[in-house]
């Protein structure tokens, strides 16, 4: 049985102004009637693979957590709130350590709140081939086969000469500019699904090897927690000294015993509008409208309307994105820009000019 530590505390800037610190990406239903955190709890839900998820989130979306869960009828086996973010091997170490006070032998699945896999029946195919050189020690990464020369995504270099299924990682690869992401490609380079498996003993170990700080703070976090019926509050102070590292960096970079399976399962962290885009049905044109908008004599764009209305007539390959007092227009093929758009758009006074926001908040 293997216990999903799934991670919750991102803020999805890239996805202004719907995502925003307050109600972040993996709280909203961008690529279906559920959202993305309702989505990934569900697919998790097999009791001859998994048992309930640990969710790590910030202490300002546990309301969120758990009334998502409540709506759509599923449960986790403990919400744990983090005082402070520290990115993802801090939350991931105390996913383990509560993982293995239960039970010293087992796997924990790595998982994102605010990733969409729509075919999950092919995920829990994967994961269920991992599960054996996870139990040798082995720390097993789902790899995913891209499909085009993405420069938002890492790589994973499998070993060449190995028989398909669990090969050796030779080397982890950061987001390369197009040329060289497609030669990655052609190489047989995977996307970095960020989806991991192994023993919470495993992740333990190596931790204590390369990060000790993270480890002890982590530790020191749980021991100092506050419990209740529905959180796990960690401790303030001890979780504020853990380094503020990702997983990828304080591991699997470091690790000798990584290894890939190539996942044949559909997978994109809606990390950008594109993204959005790229998950929903298309109509006769490329266009996907969600919410209150119409478009006309247009292509290729998407137009998501929350709390406004939307016409637009002429226009190709754009994002339109309104909500109740911040609208975003940026071609589709530029919304890697958005991050930093948006940051400078909620800096606006209401007179335009650049400093703290009115306290009604920005005009649109």
């Amino acid at each position: 049985m293997i216990r999903p530590v799934i991670l919750s505390g991102g803020e999805g800037r890239r996805l202004w102004p719907l995502s925003r610190p307050e109600r972040p990406k993996q709280f909203l239903a961008l690529t279906g009637a559920e959202t993305l955190l309702q989505q990934t709890v569900r697919r998790l839900v097999d009791p001859t693979l998994f048992q309930p998820p640990i969710i790590v989130g910030g202490m300002g979306q546990r309301f969120l957590i758990a009334e998502q869960l409540r709506a759509a009828g599923l449960v986790a086996a403990r919400i744990v709130l983090e005082p402070i973010g520290r990115n993802t091997a801090p939350a991931l170490a105390v996913g383990a350590l509560l993982a293995a006070a239960e039970d010293p032998d087992a796997l924990i699945l790595s998982a994102h709140a605010d990733h969409a896999i729509p075919d999950a029946e092919a995920f829990r195919a994967a994961v269920a081939r991992g599960a054996e050189p996870a139990k040798a020690g082995r720390v097993v990464l789902f790899g995913v086969t891209p499909t085009y020369p993405a420069t938002a995504y890492g790589y994973i270099e499998p070993a060449a000469g190995q028989a398909s299924g669990v090969r050796d990682v030779v080397r982890f690869l950061e987001k390369p500019d197009e040329a060289r992401a497609a030669d990655l490609i052609r190489a047989g380079c995977l996307w970095n699904s960020g989806l991991f498996l192994m023993s919470a003993a495993s992740l333990i170990a190596e931790l204590d090897r390369h990060e000790p700080a993270v480890l002890a703070a982590a530790r020191a976090a749980i021991a100092g927690a506050a419990a209740d019926a529905d959180y796990l509050r960690l401790d303030t102070d001890a979780f504020a000294a853990a380094p503020s590292i990702a997983i990828d960096h304080a591991v699997m970079e470091r690790t000798a015993n990584a290894s890939v399976i190539a996942a044949d399962f559909g997978w994109s962290d809606i990390g950008a509008w594109s993204a959005v885009w790229d998950a929903r049905q298309h109509d006769a044109d490329g266009n996907v409208v969600i919410g209150p908008a119409l478009l006309e004599g247009s292509g290729g764009t998407l137009v998501y309307a929350e709390g406004a209305r939307v016409a637009a007539y002429g226009v190709q390959d754009l994002v339109i994105v309104a909500t109740r007092d911040r609208v975003l227009v940026v071609p589709r093929g530029e919304d890697q820009r958005v991050r930093g758009l948006g940051e400078r758009a909620d800096a606006l006074g209401a007179d335009g000019a650049i400093g703290a926001p009115s306290p009604s908040g920005p005009e649109p």
